[in-house]
């Protein structure tokens, strides 16, 4: 049995995660923020303030670092894109420095990255050696990643999982999209050639625990092994859900209802890669856009 931190553990992806190591024994603590919601084996930490309880993280076998200011959750305003940004570094180095710092520190430290760091590259294919970006998210996951370096030098082994949309009932693009869909009135955005860097749910958290047990390093992309565009996506929706997607939405719309942050999502084409999962083993349980969608919905998967 091992002992195993998480942050962001109240979230899709960490309950999960939590659920699934706590079913197979393992001892999970929870970083949280407040101190009045805190459970017996939960760690207390402020990320903005700087502040986190050292010794609750003694002997730790290892630390899942996912926690991090929603980036679809409303428009940029510079206030938000300061949110998105200092809540992974500063959150990312605090944990690093601290993690770097211990007498019986964790063996490895899985500290989230995202596909953002790639940008905008229409269809070229993205593998964990490709450049980054040079927009808003990429500059992000730049300084994400760097920020947990004092980990690292300390010799505790780094892992970067470079998550796609994870696609879950309730994750964030099925809880945007959903609605309109049942409606009869979903369609492919723009001209639905952009590619959408998908993950099933299922395969997120078995993605996660296999870096733990693994010895990977560095970044590691965590997305479906059959990458899909914009316009796959909705058909495979639509046949899901059994409704028309005849209706294209224009790009303009997009940004005219959520501005940069609604553009980026949905127009943004990242056709990434899983090259170093599928080299090291990792079998994805939903290798396409459409089992991905009827897991999510609980429908059988053709």
């Amino acid at each position: 049995m091992s002992r195993i931190a998480i942050t962001g553990a109240t979230g899709l992806i960490g309950s999960a995660l939590a659920t699934s190591l706590r079913g197979d024994g393992h001892r999970v603590v929870r970083l949280v923020r407040d101190p009045a919601r805190a459970a017996a084996d939960d760690v207390v930490w402020d990320p903005a303030a700087g502040t986190i309880d050292a010794a609750g993280l003694e002997g730790l076998d290892a630390v899942v670092h996912l926690a991090g200011e929603p980036i679809g959750a409303s428009r940029w305003t510079d206030e938000t894109r300061r949110r998105i940004h200092d809540s992974r570094a500063r959150g990312t180095d605090l944990l690093a420095r601290t993690l770097a710092g211990l007498e019986r520190r964790p063996a490895v430290l899985v500290s989230s990255s995202a596909v953002g760091i790639y940008g905008d590259r229409g269809d070229e294919e993205l593998t964990e050696d490709s450049s980054h970006g040079d927009d808003f998210l990429a500059d992000v996951c730049v300084a994400w990643e760097a920020a947990a370096d004092p980990a690292r030098e300390a010799g505790i082994r780094v892992v970067h999982p470079r998550t796609g949309v994870v696609i879950a009932k309730d994750g964030p693009l099925i809880d945007k999209v959903e609605l309109p869909f049942r409606l009869g009135v979903g369609g492919r955005v723009g001209s639905g050639r952009q590619y959408v860097p998908w993950i099933s749910l299922t395969d997120e958290i078995a993605a996660l625990r296999f870096l733990i047990d693994r010895p990977l390093e560095g970044p590691v992309n965590l997305t479906g092994p059959s990458p899909a565009t914009n316009l796959e996506m909705t058909r495979a929706l639509g046949t899901v859900l059994r409704r028309p997607t005849l209706l294209p939405i224009p790009a303009f719309a997009i940004r005219l209802l959520y501005g940069e942050m609604g553009e980026t999502l949905a127009t943004v084409s990242q056709r990434v890669l899983p090259r170093r999962l599928l080299d090291a083993g990792f079998t994805f349980r939903h290798t396409t856009i459409l089992a991905a969608l009827r897991a999510a919905f609980d429908r059988t998967a053709a």
